[in-house]
């Protein structure tokens, strides 16, 4: 393979001006810049990423962390960040945490040790360890699905889409809502949903039993086993169930089959999430779709814009849309 030095030789150039023709730094003259491609032309020449690296002080790699690769919800956002990035030419690392609050900061070292560009961190969490060290990285960072002060975060609607979801429960003449959420440690899914559904209930001067509010684990079995919960603990038993994601919906609504009980008829079942298999379900769905694929290129356009030194938002609040189907 040519070297800088042989290149500027044939194309009777200093190696500086062949540098700064190769990365687009610097002054070079029009002539000198033909000579110079003519040579790379003629010899196929192409600079390897390492050797480039070594020049930038730039490995083109963005390590990306996500709570599950096992979801859709994370398959699409990896799909747009992937899109965004691939067109500056820049890799993307994967680290999945499996839902360990442990496991982010332990992948943020991991990544720095990997010298990667920049992070976006699919978040589970705002605790003050996390954001320490965040803080401390002194790596280009954009954080998805939580939001943290001094941090770029590219958020989902949480509160007003489960005001809107919650609502048009209530329009179809439901005042019994019962809800499964998630651990309120999680501030998005688990308190902005929780507290949408609450101010709703409550603007609408409705009642919310204890009984009808069930937690899960962001899988199929714990939305069965709230929805299990909710009928055998509460003595009025609701006539609708909001689902923070489509999982713990699909799990409520394989218990309520497996006791007969009618959907919508006898229960009705609203969730957010737009997974693909929600459409699939008998009855389908009713859900909040969040477009996840447009969470990741907005996150991968800021964290370029941070690691180009121009200006990045600092905060980004997606839109929602609710998709109405059978199941209300």
């Amino acid at each position: 393979m040519l070297t800088i030095k042989e290149i500027a030789e044939m194309a009777n150039v200093s190696r500086t001006t062949v540098s700064r023709a190769l990365n687009n730094s610097g002054y070079v003259s029009e002539e000198a810049r033909e000579r110079i491609q003519k040579v790379i032309e003629e010899t196929g020449y192409a600079p390897s990423e390492q050797a480039k690296s070594l020049r930038t002080k730039k490995t083109k790699v963005i390590g990306v962390i996500l709570p599950t690769i096992q979801t859709e919800t994370s398959s699409k956002i990896v799909s747009g960040i992937d899109m965004e990035l691939s067109k500056q030419g820049y890799q993307i690392l994967l680290t999945n945490t499996h839902l360990d609050k442990e496991k982010e900061i332990e992948f943020l070292d991991l990544l720095k040790a990997r010298q990667v560009d920049g992070i976006i961190l699919v978040a589970t969490n705002t605790d003050p360890a996390l954001i320490q060290k965040i803080n401390t990285l002194n790596i280009p960072l954009v954080m998805i699905g939580q939001e943290a002060d001094g941090l770029i975060n590219v958020l989902y609607d949480d509160y007003h889409a489960s005001r809107e979801l919650t609502s048009f429960l209530i329009s179809k003449g439901h005042q019994k809502i019962a809800f499964i959420g998630v651990d309120e440690s999680d501030r998005a899914v688990g308190l902005l949903r929780k507290k949408g559904y609450m101010d709703e209930m409550k603007a609408n001067n409705l009642p919310t039993d204890p009984a009808w509010i069930q937690k899960g684990i962001f899988d199929i079995d714990s939305g069965r086993n709230a929805m299990k919960l909710i009928l055998e603990e509460a003595e009025e038993k609701p006539t609708a169930t909001f689902a923070v994601t489509d999982r713990l919906a699909i799990g409520a609504l394989s218990y309520l089959k497996e006791k007969a009980i009618r959907v919508p008829e006898q229960m009705a079942i609203a969730s957010i999430g737009a997974s693909e298999i929600s459409q699939y379900v008998n009855p389908p769905l009713t859900t909040i779709d969040y477009q996840n694929e447009k969470a990741g290129k907005e996150a991968a356009h800021q964290l370029l814009a941070t690691i180009n030194s121009q200006k990045p938002i600092k905060k980004i609040i997606l839109d929602y849309r609710l998709i109405i189907r059978d199941s209300v």
